[in-house]
């Protein structure tokens, strides 16, 4: 067959036989190039002379020709059959197994070189010899025709074998090139899916994917592989700070655990802190923002009380032995670790006082008194433990009895009717610290089911001969709640929360006119600061600020504010740490610092705008207004209360048979006006207070809806 011709028949693929046109032969390679038409298109392959002898018979048929070869044919017909013959002959190329050529066509006896006697055979249907053909020639061609005969069919019967022996292993015969590239690909994705699959399964063994935010762990976890943490121990050198700023992170609690909640804060030194803030941009792509915050110490989940103790509250007991005044409080979100830190780890419900900081001031305390050096101030030691609620104070000793806070001649405050309880060995103070935590007032928040609701103090008193000596001030500070939690619920919460918050911006403002030595000291703005007024003047006070932190992913904002209210307190710059801390910091990069410095800046705008704003000033005053007619209306009753013995006077006096009527009259008439003037002025005091507390509720409504519409 010619190049070109659409006779033959070509494996195409799975099985599948095409009517083929051969466009192109390879005799080095054994193959043909063929082309066809399928659905309107054009394909070719490349196949073997093998695959197209197997899928098309009829050209072996073709190759081994009639049993005989025809005589030689005068010239005139010799053209006729020849032409016939390369129609033939021509169906394929000759097989290297089989012919000797690579020609198309097939010569008879190539080796005689008889080019003038030489003859090609042609297998065509037997025909009449020539009438008239020479003895000679017939002879000569007779001879050649059975040479060319046998040569011929040994050639074909090779090429049989080869044919045989190809179809018995069809299954390592020569694949074309495309079908390789195939296989190759399929290896190729084979490959990917295992080794994808490993990387799931391994992803899946180090993180847990079914956590709600789980991308967000991984990129910390990443993140944290790269730092050199060295925490905070025992043998470090404990400095000394007129104000120091400490933090600490607590453990994951049992229901962060449950939600499967991520760890966002990382302690790489015993004084920086990182926060690694999840964000979100507006494609949707995840990262994460650090922020970095500077302490005087930083202590991490696996840190006790002991090591918090003697790094925060131990030097500033030696303080009180000489004549000073030292405070220390624990400020954070509620359910923090507050009162875990302060008074002690808690077994279910009960609580182990004895390895909280109360306790461990409380036994050094005793033991500084029994050195020599101290045993000559012949010093007592005397108790007190009051909490401050609402802007009232209780004695927690004393049966909750309500406590009246008033400055005395020399400017000096005083709690009246607070209980003083002289105690000689640490034990007693367990014992008041049991009793007083019992009395404590608590309640539920957004962020915590049982919170404490009341700011609880602490005061070990030294008195050398009646006169007050030394004074140490261990404060658990009310949970902080944030406007957006407090101002949307009842009433007597909205009260709560605006009277932590304005007591503990007070408490921050104190300790910052101490730090940078001011002149004036507003200790007047709230209840805990008038009590705690001597801590904050005077050259020997000495104050420790315990900010404690929840590492929770849904208190990243608790914590956040937390942090950004511990480091107003001193302001120290993370920029600005020790060498170690400044190789820390080197691995932030100065758009995440800039960034977050302008985040800080835009919270202070946001801030300074809402303390500003109208309805925040209407809802401040409202609730100045209503705690100032409420200790108003009070005073009020109570002397109305004290002024009911001159009525029970008056009685008794008509109870003698010779009483005076003209002076009975005089006195009734007396106390008639005096009463009218209280029931006035409390009538008056009510309505103010009404009007006070409708004005409370309007703004505290606007506040809501302002916030509403920010986020």
């Amino acid at each position: 067959m010619k190049d070109g011709d659409p006779s033959l028949k070509a494996p195409v693929i799975w099985g599948l036989v095409h009517a083929a046109t051969i466009t192109a032969t390879d005799p080095d390679r054994l193959s043909v190039h063929v082309e066809w038409k399928e659905g309107g298109s054009i394909k070719a392959k490349e196949i073997s002379f093998t695959d197209v002898i197997t899928v098309n018979p009829n050209l072996l048929e073709a190759v081994q020709g009639p049993p005989t070869a025809k005589e030689n044919m005068p010239p005139q017909r010799n053209m006729a059959s020849k032409s016939q013959r390369r129609s033939t002959i021509s169906r394929i190329p000759a097989f290297k197994e089989a012919l000797r050529g690579h020609s198309t066509r097939m010569t008879a006896i190539p080796e005689t070189r008889l080019a003038d006697q030489a003859m090609e055979v042609t297998p065509q249907p037997p025909m009449q010899p020539n009438p008239a053909p020479s003895a000679g020639i017939r002879t000569r061609s007779t001879k050649l025709s059975s040479i060319s005969e046998h040569r011929l069919l040994s050639r074909v019967a090779d090429t049989t074998d080869s044919t045989s022996d190809v179809k018995s292993s069809q299954a390592s015969r020569r694949k074309s090139n495309i079908v390789k590239e195939m296989e190759k690909m399929k290896s190729k994705r084979e490959e990917k899916r295992a080794q994808n699959t490993e990387l799931r399964t391994k992803r899946d063994q180090d993180n847990d994917t079914s956590a709600p935010n789980w991308e967000f762990g991984k990129m910390i976890k990443e993140y944290r592989a790269t730092l050199d943490c060295h925490g905070i121990s025992m043998n470090d050198q404990a400095d000394e700070h007129r104000i120091c700023v400490c933090v600490r992170k607590r453990p994951l609690n049992k229901q962060e655990l449950a939600k499967k909640e991520i760890d966002i804060i990382s302690i790489p030194s015993k004084s920086v802190v990182l926060v690694h803030e999840p964000k979100q941009k507006v494609d949707l792509t995840k990262y994460l923002e650090h922020q970095a915050f500077r302490f005087d110490y930083s202590f991490d989940e696996n840190t006790s009380n002991d090591v918090v103790y003697r790094f925060t509250a131990r030097p500033l007991v030696q303080s009180i032995f000489e004549g000073g005044k030292a405070t220390c409080f624990a400020y954070g979100q509620t359910g923090s670790g507050k009162t875990h830190t302060m008074g002690g780890d808690f077994l279910g419900k009960n609580q182990n006082v004895s390895s909280g900081i109360y306790a461990f001031a409380s036994r050094d305390v005793f033991l500084l008194l029994s050195q020599p050096r101290y045993q000559d101030l012949d010093l007592e030691v005397f108790v007190t433990f009051f909490e401050i609620y609402n802007g009232k104070v209780f004695d927690l000793l004393n049966k909750k009895a309500k406590l009246r806070v008033l400055e005395d001649a020399k400017q000096q405050v005083q709690v009246v009717g607070l209980v003083e309880k002289e105690v000689t060995c640490a034990e007693d103070v367990f014992k008041m610290i049991e009793v007083g935590s019992s009395c404590r007032t608590s309640g539920q928040t957004f962020a915590n089911s049982c919170s404490s609701r009341s700011h609880a103090c602490l005061q070990i008193i030294l008195r050398r001969r009646g006169r007050l000596h030394g004074k140490f001030s261990l404060v658990d500070l009310a949970g902080n709640e944030r406007g957006a939690d407090t101002a949307s619920a009842d009433r007597i919460t909205r009260m709560e929360g605006a009277e932590i918050n304005r007591s503990l911006l007070a408490l921050k403002e104190c300790i910052r006119a101490l730090g940078q030595n001011k002149a004036h000291t507003p200790f007047r703005e709230s209840k805990l600061t008038q009590i705690l007024r001597d801590s904050f003047i005077g050259e020997n006070s000495r104050t420790c600020m315990i900010a404690m932190l929840s590492p929770g992913y849904n208190s990243c904002e608790y914590t956040l504010n937390t942090l950004r209210y511990a480091d107003r307190v001193k302001e120290l710059s993370p920029h600005n740490a020790e060498s170690d801390d400044n190789q820390q910091m080197e691995t932030e990069n100065g758009e995440e610092s800039g960034s977050s410095l302008e985040d800080l800046e835009l919270d202070n705008v946001l801030l300074k705008d809402e303390e500003l704003s109208s309805h925040m000033n209407s809802f401040q005053d409202a609730m100045s207004r209503i705690g100032e007619l409420e200790e108003k209306m009070v005073e009020e009753l109570r002397d109305m209360v004290q002024k009911g013995p001159a009525w029970t006077r008056l009685l008794e006096m008509t109870d003698q048979p010779d009483y005076d009527l003209e002076s009975f009259m005089t006195q009734a008439e007396h106390h008639c006006q005096e009463s009218s003037r209280t029931f006035i002025a409390i009538t008056e005091i009510l309505a103010s207070l009404r009007s006070a507390m409708q004005t409370e509720e309007q703004a505290s409504q606007q506040i809501c809806k302002k916030r509403r519409a920010n986020k």
